[in-house]
């Protein structure tokens, strides 16, 4: 465990980022998945959980939860498969 009041600080700040992270990624897989549910089913909804989705994700990249680029990655893919449809 660490022995200096900064450490431990940075310890605290540390587990604070990784539970928020974990809470932004788990955002993230929910709206792609919700995305591809749609797209599968034929919904009509498709194109507004896609634009949710974009919203999260690029949120997700601001905060660097995500890479810009796996965002725009991800964006792209999933506009893919909701325009093919």
């Amino acid at each position: 465990m660490a022995n200096h009041k900064s450490a431990l600080k940075r310890a605290v700040q540390n587990e604070r980022r990784r539970l928020r992270n974990k809470a932004v990624t788990t955002r993230v897989k929910n709206v792609v998945k919700d995305v591809r549910l749609a797209v599968d089913e034929n919904a009509d909804d498709a194109v507004e959980r896609l634009n949710a989705a974009k919203s999260v994700i690029d949120n997700a990249a601001k905060k660097g939860v995500l890479h810009k680029k796996t965002a725009a990655r991800k964006v792209s893919r999933l506009s893919r498969q909701v325009n093919a449809q």
